[in-house]
Formats: C-alpha cells, sequence, structure tokens
C-alpha cells in the first residue's frame, strides 16, 4: 500500500480528511514533539484506526507532507504518484 493509499484509507474510515484530523490532533495539544503512542492511542480510542493508519498520520504531523521520493514513478506496490502528499480530501482531486 503506498503512503498516499493509507492516508486515503484513513478519511474513508473516518469520514475526516487528513487535514481535518490534524487540525484535531493540534486542538488536542498534539504537535511535532509528541511521542507516536499518545496519537496512536487517540486515534485508536476514537476512530478505531490501527498501528500503520496511525503511523502514517504521525508521519505527517511530525514530518511534513514531504516523503521520500524512493518509491515515486516506480511500479511496486508502496510507489507513490508524488513526494508530496495530499491530505485535503479525496473530494478535492
Amino acid at each position: 500500500m503506498s503512503f498516499q493509499a493509507y492516508l486515503d484509507t484513513i478519511e474513508r474510515k473516518t469520514g475526516k480528511t487528513p487535514a481535518e484530523l490534524l487540525s484535531e490532533a493540534a486542538d488536542h495539544g498534539y504537535d511535532a514533539t509528541t511521542k507516536a503512542g499518545v496519537v496512536l492511542q487517540w486515534l485508536k480510542d476514537d476512530y478505531d484506526l490501527g498501528r500503520g493508519h496511525g503511523m502514517a498520520l504521525y508521519h505527517v504531523l511530525k514530518n511534513g507532507t514531504a516523503i521520500s521520493d524512493k518509491h515515486v514513478g516506480s511500479t511496486g506496490t508502496h510507489r507513490d504518484d508524488s513526494a508530496t502528499l495530499r491530505i485535503d480530501g479525496l473530494a478535492n482531486r
């Protein structure tokens, strides 16, 4: 599964865009300095998200929307179309 696919699945499962969840995380006081376990527990408790999906969102919380271009343009299952993740929602594409 690509990194973007994880974020898209989060939106489908929660009904919220990744940007909305990041805003909600900020409302909880979570930022790049927050430990992953805290964010993962919140996502599990409130949205029933598992570790993989939670870590994808945590990565964006911690590092922003840029990802390594290692898989961009590749042919594997983990390929992404861009080194910049879309967090504005599926309806905006």
